[in-house]
């Protein structure tokens, strides 16, 4: 993201503080298939993210004279989607780990359609990204997908910035042995 847009970020979160229905426009456009994302890989179901998206720009237009600049407008933004995607999971009582664990095993007989799934790169990864904790597959995503500093990943998730490195060095161990496993070798730094 370049300075210019930040910049005009926070000018748009400041017009929308005065209540400009336009500067929510263009704030939404901006940022909805962002906040999208992020909200669908923690709570894994496209309505209950959907859902998500208008939740937090109703609060960023509700909240909006509060933020203080302390960060990027796009890091309070994620941070605001990782409170409600936290507590729509929380509230979701059909999901289970039971079932995540479930979900996550691949089934290992070579028919073409797995060769053909162990070539793609991109869908091994993000199946190999589901058998990550979610602590690791959070930090992971919003390292490499939102591209966050570590400064920023640790202020949106609210731990130390030692532990977003420690949490990261162990998600990418984790990656290369699970790209590993289905054939996939390629060496992290």
């Amino acid at each position: 993201m370049s300075a210019t847009q930040a910049a005009s970020d926070e000018v748009l979160i400041a017009r929308i503080a005065q209540g400009d229905r336009l500067a929510m426009q263009v704030l939404y456009g901006r940022h909805h298939v962002r906040v999208f994302r992020f909200g669908l890989r923690l709570v894994r179901d496209e309505q209950v993210a959907e859902d998500l998206i208008s939740e937090v720009f109703l609060d960023v237009w509700r909240q909006a004279g509060k933020f203080e600049g302390r960060s990027a407008v796009t890091t309070w933004l994620l941070a605001i989607t990782r409170f409600k995607a936290l507590s729509a999971l929380r509230r979701r009582k059909d999901v289970g780990l039971d079932d995540e664990t479930a979900n996550a095993i691949e089934d290992t007989s070579d028919d073409p359609e797995v060769v053909a799934q162990k070539k793609d790169t991109s869908e091994a990864l993000r199946k190999c990204m589901t058998a990550l904790s979610p602590e690791h597959r959070e930090i992971v995503d919003l390292v490499y997908y939102h591209e966050k500093s570590v400064e920023e990943v640790a202020e949106i998730v609210g731990i130390p910035e030692n532990t977003v490195k420690t949490r990261l060095f162990y998600a990418r161990k984790k990656l290369a042995e699970l790209l590993k496993a289905v054939g996939i070798e390629r060496g992290w730094p």
